[in-house]
C-alpha cells in the first residue's frame, strides 16, 4: 500500500494526518507560514512556524518526487515493459535515489556494449555461464562466435557476454542501494596534495594527508575539501571499507565483491565459470559500481554539507535581524574614512535624515579639533542621544574620536555604538536607496544607513538582499536557489514575527509582510504619501490592490500605533476582535483599561470565550497579547564595552581579559570581535567545559561575551580566544572522538566583506569595507571573511 505525502510527513513530524492535510490546504491556498501559524491554529492543531517550514520543505520534495514517479512510469509503459511488479516497486520507492535506481535499467541511453552485445546475440550466453557454471567458459562461447554479427572468435564473445552481466550488476537497484548504504557507514574520504601544490595551495594544509569516515565528516571540511579538489590542489578520494583497488598480485575478492557475487548466486566451487564469473564481479565492482557509488557518495556528502551551509547562514541571519533595537532615539552614524574623511549622518527618532556632513580627523588632513567641533554641534542641534560608528577600517580611530568628544562634552550625554557596516555598499549603490535618499551622495547613504540599523536593525537590514549580509558560511559555494528560499524564508519569519508600523515602514519592510508583495507595498506607501498616516487597519482596504485576501494575511502583522482603534496596535488579528468584544464585557472594563491590565485579564478563563471559530489556542493568544499589546520578542538593547588601550593586535597580551562580541557562529566555533580590527576564535573545545556538539547551543551572533586571551600569532594574525576563563593555554585540535576537537580546515569561499564586529552588544555581521574604501563582496562570503580576519585561512583568497 503505498502511503500518501500527507501521511509520510506526518509521520516525519510527528503529527497527526489530518494536521498535515489542513496545513497543506491553507499553503495551496496562498497562506504564508506566519500567518498559519499565528492566527489558524485550531485548523491546523497548532503547528508551529518551525513544523509549517519543514512540512513546506516536505511537500516540496515530495511532489517533486511524484512529478519524476509519474515521468519513469510512462517512460517504461511507452517502452512497453511496464508489468504490476515493476509498477508497484516504483511506486514504493520513498526517494530520489531509489527512483532512480529501479529506473537505471529503462532509462534511455547511448548504446552501451551490453547493448551492442545484446544485438548480437550474446545474452543467452551471459544467461547460460550465470545459470550453469559448470559450463566451461571457451566451449560455450564458441557457438557464439559469428563474424556477421561482429564476434570473432570465443574470446569476443565471452568480452560481450561479460559486458552483459556487468550492466546487470550495476543496474540491479536492491544489490546497489545495499552497497551504497554499507560504504557510507563504512567508508572514508581520503585527501592529498598534488604533487607542487605545497605552496600554493597552503591554506589547504589541514588536508594534504587526511581521512575521515564518510559519516562524521562535518560540513565545514566537506566543503573545504572539495573547494580544495576545484583548485586542483588536493585529490580526493573516496575509499570504501576495503581499498577500492588492492594489489595487482592479490586475487582475494573485496567484501563488496563478496556481497554482489551472493546476491548473483556466484562463488568459487572448482566449476569451470567460476573463476571466469568471479573476474565478471571484480571488473563490475571497479569500473562500474563503485564508481557509480562514488558519485552517488560525494553528491550526498555534498548535500548534506550544503544543507549545513544553508542552515548556519540562515540561524545566523535570524540572529542579526532580531537583535535588539535602540528604538526611535536620535542617532548620528558615523562611516569611518581614513583618507577620504569621515561621513556622518543624524537622523531623528523615524529615521528621516535631518543633518550631514563630512570631516577629516585623520591622515593626512589631521583636523582633529575641527572635526570635534563638527561632530558637537550637530549632537548638540538635533537632540543626539546614539553614536552609531561603523565598523570597517578606521572604525578604532573614529571610536578615539567620540569617545573624546564625550570627554569634552559631556553634557550631550552620548553613547556610542560600533555597528556592523554589513552590506551597506550594497544598499547604499541600490535603485531603493536612490529612491529613498536621492539629494544624498552614495558614501554619506551609507552613514545613514548605520544610524537606522542601530535604531532597528530589522527594518534597515531588509532593505539588502540577505546574502549581501554575509554571516553565512561557505555561502557562495551552495546551491543560489536552496539558500535564497532559505533565507527569505527566514527574514519573513522575522518581520512578521516582530510585527510591521504601517505608518512608518519602507517598501522593502512591508514586502516582507505576510500576503503583501511589492506592487501592494509600493501602493501602501504612495497612499500613506497622499493621504496621510493610515488611521485604522480598515483603512488599509482602500490601497489599490489590497484585497481581501491580502488583508487577511497581513492585517493582524501591520500595526497602527496611536490610531483610532487600540487594537489596531496590537497583534489581535481584526477577525477577532468580537473576541475581545466578549471580554471586554466580561471584564467591565473600557477597552483602553482592558489593555495592559496583567490583574483583570490574568482573572478571566479562556475557555469562556472559546467559539465555533476561535479555540482556545487563539484565545489564550488574545489574552496574552492584551496583557502586553505589541510586545517586541527582541531582546533589551545594551552595549559591549572594549577595553581601553586595545586598538590593535600588537595590544594584545595572553591572558588579558577582555569584552566582545560575537560577530559569527560556525560548525567549529565562534568569532568575537574585541575591538582590534580582527575576530578572534573561541574554538568549539575552548566554549565550556563541558562537551559542545553545537557552539550555537552556547552562543549565538551578537552576544556579548567574556573571553580571556590564549595565544596572538602577530605575523599570521591569528588570536585565539577562550571562554573558559580558567584556561591557561590554547587549545590543541585533535580528533573529536579522542576528546578533543578539530582545527577548521580553510574557507570555501574567497575574500568576502571585509570589517570587524557585530553591532556592538547587539547581532554581529560582516563590513564591507575595504583598505581602498567600500567594495561589492567578493565570492567567499563572510565566513572566508571571518576565518582571514582570524589568520586561519592561511592566505585564503
Amino acid at each position: 500500500m503505498t502511503t500518501s505525502i500527507e501521511q509520510r510527513i506526518a509521520d516525519e513530524l510527528g503529527v497527526r494526518e489530518q494536521q498535515v492535510t489542513a496545513a497543506i490546504g491553507l499553503l495551496d491556498d496562498g497562506a504564508t507560514v506566519p500567518f498559519i501559524a499565528r492566527y489558524r491554529k485550531e485548523v491546523t492543531g497548532t503547528l508551529d512556524d518551525a513544523q509549517l517550514r519543514t512540512l513546506e520543505e516536505r511537500l516540496r520534495y515530495l511532489r517533486e518526487l511524484e512529478e519524476r514517479r509519474a515521468t519513469v512510469l510512462e517512460s517504461i509503459r511507452d517502452q512497453g515493459k511496464l508489468d504490476d511488479a515493476l509498477e508497484e516497486r516504483i511506486r514504493q520507492a520513498d526517494s530520489k535515489a531509489r527512483l532512480e535506481d529501479i529506473y537505471l535499467p529503462y532509462k534511455p541511453k547511448r548504446r552501451t556494449k551490453a547493448q551492442i552485445a545484446r544485438e548480437a546475440g550474446l545474452e543467452p550466453l551471459a544467461d547460460l555461464l550465470l545459470a550453469d557454471p559448470g559450463q566451461d567458459p571457451r566451449t560455450a562461447a564458441a557457438a557464439y562466435v559469428d563474424a556477421d554479427k561482429g564476434v570473432a572468435d570465443a574470446a569476443a564473445a565471452l568480452e560481450g557476454a561479460r559486458a552483459v552481466l556487468v550492466e546487470r550488476f550495476t543496474e540491479d537497484a536492491d544489490l546497489v542501494g545495499t552497497l551504497r548504504e554499507r560504504v557510507w557507514q563504512r567508508g572514508r574520504l581520503v585527501a592529498k596534495v598534488r604533487e607542487g601544490k605545497e605552496t600554493a595551495g597552503a591554506k589547504f594544509a589541514d588536508y594534504f594527508d587526511f581521512a575521515e569516515p564518510l559519516t562524521e565528516l562535518p560540513s565545514h571540511r566537506i566543503l573545504a575539501m572539495f573547494r580544495g579538489e576545484k583548485e586542483e590542489v588536493l585529490s580526493l578520494t573516496l575509499e570504501p571499507e576495503e581499498p577500492a583497488d588492492p594489489p595487482a598480485e592479490s586475487r582475494a575478492p573485496s567484501g563488496y565483491e563478496t556481497a554482489i557475487a551472493e546476491h548473483f548466486g556466484i562463488a568459487d566451487r572448482g566449476r569451470p565459470a567460476d573463476r571466469w564469473l568471479l573476474d565478471t564481479v571484480r571488473w563490475a565492482w571497479r569500473t562500474r559500481v563503485f564508481v557509480r557509488l562514488d558519485i552517488d557518495l560525494r553528491m550526498r556528502l555534498w548535500q548534506a554539507a550544503e544543507d549545513d551551509g544553508v542552515r548556519v547562514f540562515a540561524t545566523n541571519l535570524r540572529d542579526l535581524l532580531l537583535a535588539a533595537p535602540a528604538g526611535t532615539r536620535p542617532t548620528m552614524g558615523l562611516d569611518p574614512g581614513i583618507r577620504t574623511g569621515v561621513k556622518a549622518a543624524v537622523v531623528d527618532g523615524t529615521g528621516k535624515v535631518v543633518a550631514t556632513a563630512t570631516v577629516y580627523p585623520l591622515a593626512p588632513q589631521h583636523r582633529w579639533d575641527e572635526s570635534l567641533d563638527t561632530l558637537g554641534r550637530l549632537a548638540g542641534e538635533h537632540g543626539v542621544e546614539l553614536v552609531a560608528i561603523g565598523n570597517g577600517t578606521g572604525s578604532r580611530e573614529t571610536d578615539r574620536l567620540v569617545a573624546e568628544l564625550m570627554k569634552r562634552r559631556p553634557e550631550l550625554g552620548l553613547t556610542r555604538v560600533t555597528v556592523s557596516e554589513a552590506g551597506a555598499s550594497v544598499y547604499s549603490a541600490s535603485a531603493y536607496a536612490s529612491k529613498e535618499l536621492p539629494e544624498l551622495d552614495v558614501s554619506l547613504r551609507g552613514a545613514v544607513s548605520i544610524a537606522r540599523r542601530l535604531q532597528d536593525p530589522l527594518a534597515e537590514l531588509v532593505k539588502i538582499d540577505p546574502k549581501s549580509i554575509g554571516v553565512g558560511q561557505y555561502q557562495h559555494d551552495v546551491s543560489e536557489v536552496k539558500l535564497s528560499r532559505s533565507l527569505d524564508a527566514v527574514v519573513e519569519d522575522c518581520v512578521n514575527g516582530v510585527g510591521v508600523d504601517v505608518n512608518t515602514a519602507s517598501a522593502p519592510l512591508l514586502t516582507r509582510v505576510s500576503g503583501i508583495n511589492s506592487t501592494i507595498a509600493e501602493n501602501i506607501v504612495a497612499h500613506r504619501d497622499a493621504n496621510g498616516p493610515f488611521g485604522s487597519r480598515k483603512a488599509l482596504k482602500e490601497v489599490a490592490r489590497l484585497g481581501p485576501k491580502a488583508f487577511e494575511q497581513c492585517a493582524g502583522f501591520l500595526r497602527i500605533p496611536g490610531g483610532d482603534d487600540p487594537l489596531d496596535a496590537s497583534s489581535v488579528h481584526p477577525e477577532a476582535y468580537p473576541v475581545v468584544r466578549r471580554i471586554r464585557e466580561r471584564a467591565g472594563v473600557a477597552i483602553g483599561t482592558l489593555i495592559g491590565n496583567g490583574e483583570v485579564l490574568r482573572a478571566l478563563r479562556p475557555r469562556d470565550f472559546v467559539d465555533d471559530t476561535f479555540g482556545l489556542p487563539t484565545v489564550t493568544d488574545i489574552l496574552a497579547e492584551l496583557e502586553k499589546p505589541g510586545r517586541d520578542p527582541r531582546p533589551a538593547f545594551t552595549t559591549a564595552s572594549f577595553k581601553e588601550g586595545v586598538e590593535t593586535l600588537e595590544d594584545l597580551e595572553r591572558g588579558m581579559l577582555l569584552e566582545g562580541t560575537v560577530t559569527n557562529v560556525a560548525a567549529f566555533g565562534a568569532f568575537v570581535d574585541v575591538g582590534v580590527h580582527q575576530d578572534g576564535l573561541v574554538h568549539i573545545s575552548a566554549m565550556s567545559k563541558n562537551y559542545v556538539n553545537d557552539p550555537r547551543d552556547v552562543v549565538r551572533s551578537g552576544d556579548i561575551v567574556r573571553v580571556k586571551v590564549l595565544d596572538v600569532d602577530t605575523a599570521r594574525k591569528r588570536i585565539s580566544l577562550t571562554m573558559r576563563l580558567d584556561d591557561d593555554a590554547a587549545p590543541v585540535g585533535g580528533d573529536r572522538r579522542g576528546g578533543g576537537q578539530r582545527e577548521p580546515g580553510p574557507s570555501g569561499g574567497g575574500r568576502g566583506d571585509r570589517g570587524k564586529s557585530g553591532q556592538g552588544g547587539r547581532r554581529g555581521g560582516r563590513s564591507d569595507r575595504g583598505r581602498g574604501g567600500r567594495q561589492e563582496p567578493a565570492p567567499g562570503g563572510a565566513m572566508a571573511e571571518a576565518l582571514r580576519r582570524a589568520g586561519l585561512d592561511k592566505g585564503l583568497g
